[in-house]
């Protein structure tokens, strides 16, 4: 059975960092795409960062240049480095997996098999 575990969520002000982690378990695909989503309240769940076993990655254009996503495979941990955050950037955000397939531009969209349960960033201004 397939787990993702979020952490590292917080509050910080304006301008600050956070680094989140998913410790992902369950399975041992050689292909296979991990996101990153969130969600502020009263709005839709939306797509921050894909990437895939290859490397390859795609970013939300709300975040390019402040965020970096990253696995460490050994470890089977995704990774969601946060920089100059905004207000704007609050939300619940969860971590996704696609066992079976490299990253597509659907994925970014939500085309994810299994989520976790999501860890609260919070930015003030």
């Amino acid at each position: 059975q397939v787990q993702l575990v979020e952490s590292g969520g917080g509050s910080v002000q304006a301008g600050g960092s956070l680094r989140l982690s998913c410790a992902a378990s369950g399975y041992t695909y050689s292909s296979n795409c991990m996101g990153w989503f969130r969600q502020a309240p009263g709005k839709e769940r939306e797509g921050v960062a894909v990437i895939d076993s290859d490397g390859s990655l795609r970013y939300a254009e709300s975040v390019k240049g402040r965020f970096t996503i990253s696995q460490d495979n050994a470890k089977n941990t995704l990774y969601l480095q946060m920089n100059s955050l905004k207000p704007e950037d609050t939300g619940m955000y969860y971590c996704a997996a696609d066992p079976y397939r490299y990253c597509y531009a659907s994925h970014l969209d939500g085309d994810f098999d299994y989520w976790g349960q999501g860890t609260q960033v919070t930015v003030s201004s």
